[in-house]
């Protein structure tokens, strides 16, 4: 406080006393025997000194000494706890979490050899009330958690077990398990979770769970829209399974009376008959599921077992009571039907399978027509058919896409030394619906050229650095109008390499249609790179041989492979083999432009 008084403003004899005596104050007291306080409505610092044995008096200090010491002092009261508040930060415990299914907990195995047991890691899975012991004050004895083992796959990584039959389980009460931090690390497929230096056992982030307030799982509110809507789906899929399976019996009874006449026939129809009530009971017992009329809905269902016997039970008496037009001829397995009764009975009643595998077959097929479609047309097969499901209205979808502005822009992209620009330029000069983008010419337009330049919204640029392709270009030269008579607008054909068919994806306001050419073999394309390196349409660097450059232009080719496999951006694929029918391939192809 002296070396800062001086600084600032000569002080008397007098002065430098106080200031030194209060020094000394502040070195001797105990550190919880004083306290600073600023008074708001005077411009004088007051230090009051306490002592429990003896009361100080007052030293007050000049305007000057308090202006040039306040940042010392403030931080001084900032540091300074009092006691009451000290005792009570002592008292104050952290607040506890609570647990939830899913934690990832910390808990012991006694069984792992060491003296406090096997540190293991886990997840809960289940939280259910102990019944059987009395609940003590602090919360213990009330809870009973089961823990799924994880795995320790090292480096503080702990995984679930990727089989059930590997999954460990293990019951420990709340108050043995304690809570870890976990982060899961998707490209691991497993938590990393903070470990202890030196021995890498588990650190929890608390020693425990919330013990006295928690109240047990909370109970997960039921949207009674969902049940009764779910429910009205589950009567319908019921309704229209066991329809089916009748429709299905009846159609399989005509079959048999045409192929093997009415007695046959009958039997078939009887079987379909027992296949009927078979599903009917069948949805007695789904029925009562979870209800308290369960153990008699499971009882009623297990009639279903007895149709297929008594079709058989009949058709046996049938053939007693028909005495010596018995069809039954050889003792033995078939004494009393015949193999072709017996078939005839089980075909029927097996013939409600039919449309319940049709049920679970026909989404995973349309699923995956839609799948096996490429590029933007399987998209649009995809979206159209969940927009179906959620009941949108088509109509109104196809009217909006018609309406949508959107440019049609035919893509022609493959790899080096495919011969896609060949096909371009033949559909360009034998369709005149279809033209090139328009690109900016550096000499005729310098001024536009460095401007679009300098911003970055050329897509491409040729070798020559004299003409540039912008987004402007493509959608320009695809709004001229045609000269067919329906008033068509043009469609523009854009021959690009991998790195601007890349581009063109982002490009907004165009509706691609795209094509991929490519080659059936990698030998093919480096004996076509062969071809052209020899011939010096391909430059060869200094520092280059014509290996290297090949053996970099056929890497190249597989990266650009790998795009236009998973890109999803070409609806077709031409394997140009012969130039001929590739060409044909790509004026059925860009048929679709118009459609």
């Amino acid at each position: 406080i002296l070396q800062q008084t001086q600084t600032t403003t000569k002080m008397s004899g007098g002065g430098k006393m106080r200031a030194l005596l209060l020094l000394a104050l502040i070195l001797v007291l105990p550190s919880n025997g004083f306290s600073f306080t600023t008074s708001n409505t005077v411009n004088l610092k007051t230090v009051a000194v306490h002592n429990p044995a003896t009361t100080m008096s007052r030293y007050t200090l000049a305007r000057t000494l308090y202006t040039h010491t306040s940042p010392t002092l403030t931080a001084l009261q900032m540091a300074y706890i009092p006691p009451e508040d000290a005792e009570k930060a002592k008292t104050t415990k952290p607040k506890l979490p609570q647990p939830k299914i899913g934690d990832v907990v910390r808990y012991f195995d006694m069984d792992g050899g060491l003296a406090e047991g096997q540190v293991l890691v886990g997840k809960i899975s289940l939280i259910q009330p102990i019944r059987s012991e009395p609940t003590s004050e602090d919360g213990t004895n009330k809870w009973l958690v089961e823990i799924n083992e994880m795995e320790d796959v090292g480096d503080g990584y702990y995984a679930d077990y990727p089989s059930r039959k590997r999954r460990k389980c293990a019951l420990r009460k709340l108050e043995e398990i304690a809570p870890v931090p976990a982060s899961f690390v998707r490209t691991e497929d497993a938590y990393k979770i903070p470990v202890e230096r030196g021995t890498n056992r588990p650190l929890p982030s608390h020693a425990s769970y919330d013990l006295i307030g928690y109240e047990g799982p909370a109970a997960v509110p039921i949207n009674q829209d969902v049940v009764k809507t779910d429910g009205e789906k589950y009567g319908k899929i019921k309704y229209d399974l066991i329809r089916n399976s009748a429709i299905a019996g009846a159609a399989g009874a005509i079959v048999a009376q045409l192929v093997s006449g009415s007695n046959i026939a009958l039997i078939y129809a009887a079987g379909a008959f027992a296949g009927v009530a078979y599903l009917f009971f069948l949805g007695i017992k789904t029925d009562t599921v979870g209800s308290e009329d369960a153990k008699l809905g499971s009882n009623v269902s297990n009639l279903r077992f007895v149709f297929p016997g008594l079709v058989l039970v009949g058709v046996a008496l049938n053939n007693k009571m028909s005495g010596d037009s018995n069809p039954v001829s050889t003792p033995g397995m078939f004494s009393t039907v015949t193999p072709q009764q017996f078939g005839a009975a089980m075909a029927g009643f097996l013939t409600y399978r039919v449309p319940l595998l049709v049920s679970q077959l026909s989404p995973v097929i349309s699923e995956s027509a839609a799948d096996m479609v490429p590029g933007s047309a399987g998209m649009a097969m995809r979206l159209a058919q969940d927009a179906k499901n959620r009941g949108v209205d088509m109509s109104l979808l196809e009217d909006k896409a018609a309406k949508d502005g959107l440019t049609t822009v035919f893509l022609v992209s493959g790899p080096e030394a495919t011969g896609k620009t060949t096909l371009v330029n033949k559909l360009l000069e034998s369709d005149f619906r279809f033209v090139k983008p328009a690109l900016v010419d550096k000499i005729a337009d310098g001024v536009k050229f460095e401007r679009l330049q300098q911003r970055g919204e050329f897509l491409e640029v040729d070798q020559s650095g004299r003409y540039g392709l912008a987004k402007e270009g493509v959608l320009e030269a695809a709004g001229q109008p045609s000269d067919s008579e329906n008033g068509e607008n043009k469609v523009v054909v854009v021959d690009a390499d991998v790195e601007l068919a890349k581009k063109m994806v982002n490009v907004s306001g165009a509706r691609l249609v795209g094509v991929w050419i490519g080659l059936d073999d990698l030998d093919k394309f480096e004996s076509r790179l062969k071809t052209k390196i020899s011939s010096g349409m391909v430059p060869i660097p200094e520092d280059e041989t014509e290996d290297t450059v090949l053996r970099a232009k056929i890497r190249q080719v597989v990266k650009d492979i790998e795009f236009g496999v998973v890109s999803g951006v070409f609806e077709f694929t031409i394997l140009n083999e012969d130039v001929d029918d590739s060409f044909k391939q790509l004026k059925d192809a860009a048929s679709y432009c118009f459609k």
